[in-house]
């Protein structure tokens, strides 16, 4: 008679020995970003921009040599000046990304060191600060002298008031630009995303405005900066009424005075700052010889005081930080979708 079979392992109680899972390749994708843009963040927080050898100074310079050579009075050449810019810089950090892959620590570091180059939020409370506690010691020269490392305003006949007003407004919306749009285009396309934002941003600030010699040649970096800071706009109000003290103000000024503003993004910061903050924005501005009466944000709220610096630089942090955590969940949500997809599309949309 045949002996009876040994039965396996798994038949008496044993489990079978099972092969490491391996790592899905979305989650690995989406944790390196999540590292990388948390990391970049926390430089940000820690380093500010450095006050020489920063890359977007060095990018502005590059972009001002080849202003020099291509200038026309021509849309036609601000177009191809704009596209040879920021298709170059697409391109280099496209390239770094294919060198060092998606997965790693590599791909962290260089995510890490593109949201640091791209952010800007420290150095611009830092900035506001300066001005505040100027205003607050009465120097109006000093703070005079200060405010255009901030905006591009003509502080010669500001006051107090007027000088904490142009403070605010500035923090609003560079709070959306230095920051929240960054993270928003990381989050879309990662380190080329973040870089080619940047680029944009600062074309605009370069050429993008209404200056004689720049009203034809800016005009397709005004309008492309419009375009990519469309959806950060958005997000800059929808965060700044969540971390608000009175959302609904925040939420109420926003809804009806955020399309008032010539621009169409910057209203949308600056009307969601004034409802949060609950003071008056807008009104006159003058930029040189060029004088701009721009709708009132809040017209029912009081006017801005010196101390509401410190409240809007405060603001702009929690808004900052929560830009962060849904960027970054909204990349890895992301990259859990597409994984998923490509799963179905390999089983024919079945399910196991």
């Amino acid at each position: 008679m045949q002996p009876a079979p040994r039965p396996a392992p798994s038949a008496v109680g044993v489990p079978l020995r099972q092969p490491p899972r391996a790592r899905r390749p979305y989650a690995t994708a989406a944790g390196g970003y999540a590292l990388g843009a948390v990391a970049g963040y926390a430089a940000d927080l820690r380093f500010a921009d450095p006050r020489r050898g920063h890359p977007v100074a060095a990018f502005g310079r590059a972009a001002g040599r080849l202003e020099r050579a291509l200038w026309r009075d021509h849309r036609g050449a601000g177009a191809l000046y704009t596209a040879l810019c920021v298709g170059g810089v697409t391109a280099a950090a496209v390239t770094v990304e294919r060198l060092v892959g998606r997965r790693g620590i590599a791909a962290s570091a260089a995510t890490a060191a593109a949201t640091w180059t791209v952010l800007g939020g420290t150095s611009l409370t830092r900035e506001a600060r300066t001005i505040g506690a100027a205003l607050r010691a009465g120097d109006l020269t000093a703070a005079r002298e200060r405010l255009p490392h901030l905006c591009g305003r003509d502080p010669s006949a500001l006051d107090e008031p007027q000088l904490a007003r142009a403070v605010v407004e500035s923090v609003a919306e560079n709070t959306a630009d230095a920051v929240v749009n960054a993270l928003v285009w990381g989050a879309l396309a990662g380190g080329p995303g973040l870089l080619a934002f940047r680029a944009v941003n600062t074309l605009d600030a370069m050429v993008g405005h209404r200056s004689p010699r720049h009203r034809r040649f800016g005009w397709a970096s005004a309008r492309l900066d419009d375009l990519a800071g469309w959806p950060g706009a958005r997000l800059t109000a929808l965060l700044t009424v969540a971390a608000a003290p009175h959302p609904r103000t925040a939420w109420r000024v926003w809804r009806r005075d955020g399309s008032a503003h010539p621009s169409p993004n910057a209203g949308q910061a600056e009307s969601a700052f004034a409802g949060a903050l609950g003071v008056r924005l807008g009104g006159s501005l003058r930029y040189g010889e060029r004088v701009e009466n721009r709708p009132v944000l809040g017209a029912e709220l009081r006017p801005v005081a010196v101390d509401d610096i410190e409240r809007a630089c405060r603001l702009s942090r929690r808004v900052g930080l929560l830009a962060l955590a849904v960027t970054v969940a909204g990349r890895c949500a992301g990259h859990r979708v597409r994984a998923r997809a490509a799963r179905a599309a390999r089983t024919g949309g079945g399910s196991r």
